[in-house]
């Protein structure tokens, strides 16, 4: 593999404490969490005392105010060890950096330094029954009451959904057809709030230790001082933010498909087939090698495109490049490492098996696969 320059020793020996953290609170407990369907909630406030919650937060809320390599040490350790219920990219890459780079000063000071000691657990609820990534067909509305907003609808596939103290729902605050993007707005809504019900907590084909929800609001009353930002700009802050989702997305991938080759290898080496191991045959040689040569250039320009988040100049479609690129090869990885398994490649005891299954989502999730490529593709072909 292709020597990675885009860390520092700082990141080396954070990147080791995030290992050991994980082996020591996680990485045993994570299959009776998958049972349960849900973290522990003590697990995040162990996180937090270590500096794993919101490293970019700054010291004057009471996180360090570290870069977005941090974030990516924390998500690539959580993936190669398997633990993708964790939810802390959500936490940590998704919806925390809409309190720091769009709430106002009250607002930060009331919920950023819990967002990092653990104590306040961030959801955002975009995605509705019938909506799907067609953010601009949400239905949820909050109308004006003058010191509150009426928020009524529904929401569906919420992270953290189950746990979170905090959920940042995007609604449409004008119901005028005419206002597009403009018509919609994110309101803080809070654990305890007359009218905010959670539903099911869903049962998924894989990342099952990550709580995921329907989530209900019957004429939940939301103080104006709950306001995200200004009203009309949901959109615009959504799309500010999601190059960042989408590529903590593809560096969760490409930490996933590193360890699945790595598993595979030594799988290989030791399985015997036809009076000699795996691995001395040309197909398991070839099928690897490929996957290994297409994993270090993904590796490179997922890299590349870190480098430009920290410089702020990544763009929506280069993030969306990376997205649609690394988790597709997610999915090839995955299968192929599956097959390459045999019949053990279908148990569930096999870290292969769950790394297929936690895989699938990620063409889904933060846009689909196919949305990535309108929006690459609307790039290209415009004038």
């Amino acid at each position: 593999m292709i020597a990675r320059h885009i860390f520092d020793s700082d990141h080396d020996v954070f990147r080791d404490a995030v290992r050991k953290f994980l082996m020591d609170e996680a990485y045993e407990q994570h299959a009776e969490w998958e049972k349960e369907g849900q973290i522990d909630r003590n697990f995040w406030y162990k996180a937090g005392e270590q500096g794993m919650l919101c490293p970019g937060v700054s010291e004057e809320y009471g996180g360090v105010g570290a870069d977005f390599r941090y974030n990516m040490v924390i998500a690539e350790e959580v993936s190669r060890l398997g633990l993708t219920g964790i939810g802390f990219s959500l936490h940590n890459d998704v919806t925390t950096p809409y309190l720091t780079n769009v709430a106002n000063e009250a607002q930060k000071e009331k919920f950023l330094p819990r967002c990092v000691s653990g104590d306040c657990i961030v959801a955002i609820a975009m995605t509705e029954p019938g909506t799907g990534s067609d953010l601009q067909g949400i239905k949820t509305s909050a109308v004006d009451k003058g010191d509150h907003y009426l928020l009524n609808g529904s929401k569906t596939f919420i992270t953290c959904g189950q746990q979170a103290d905090i959920v940042l729902v995007v609604c449409r605050t004008n119901p005028d057809p005419s206002a597009g993007a403009k018509a919609f707005s994110i309101l803080i809504v809070e654990d305890g709030m007359p009218g905010f019900e959670r539903g099911r907590n869903l049962d998924k084909l894989g990342q099952k230790a990550q709580d995921t929800s329907e989530l209900f609001f019957n004429d939940v009353k939301v103080p104006k001082e709950n306001l995200l930002g200004e009203e009309g700009m949901g959109f615009i802050y959504l799309m500010r933010e999601l190059p960042q989702e989408r590529l903590s997305i593809a560096v969760s991938a490409m930490a996933s498909c590193e360890a699945v080759i790595e598993q595979t290898v030594n799988y290989v080496k030791e399985r015997k087939a036809f009076g000699k191991s795996i691995a001395e045959f040309q197909n398991t040689q070839f099928t690897l090698a490929q996957l290994q040569a297409e994993v270090t250039s993904m590796r490179v320009f997922i890299d590349r495109c870190a480098e430009l988040l920290l410089e702020k100049e990544l763009t929506t479609v280069d993030a969306s490049k990376a997205k649609l690129l690394a988790t597709e090869l997610q999915g090839k990885v995955t299968d192929q490492c599956v097959q390459l398994h045999g019949g053990y490649g279908y148990m569930w005891e096999y870290p292969v098996t769950r790394a297929y299954a936690d895989a699938r989502i990620q063409r889904i999730y933060g846009g689909t696969s196919e949305v990535m490529k309108l929006i690459i593709g609307r790039d290209l072909l415009s004038d």
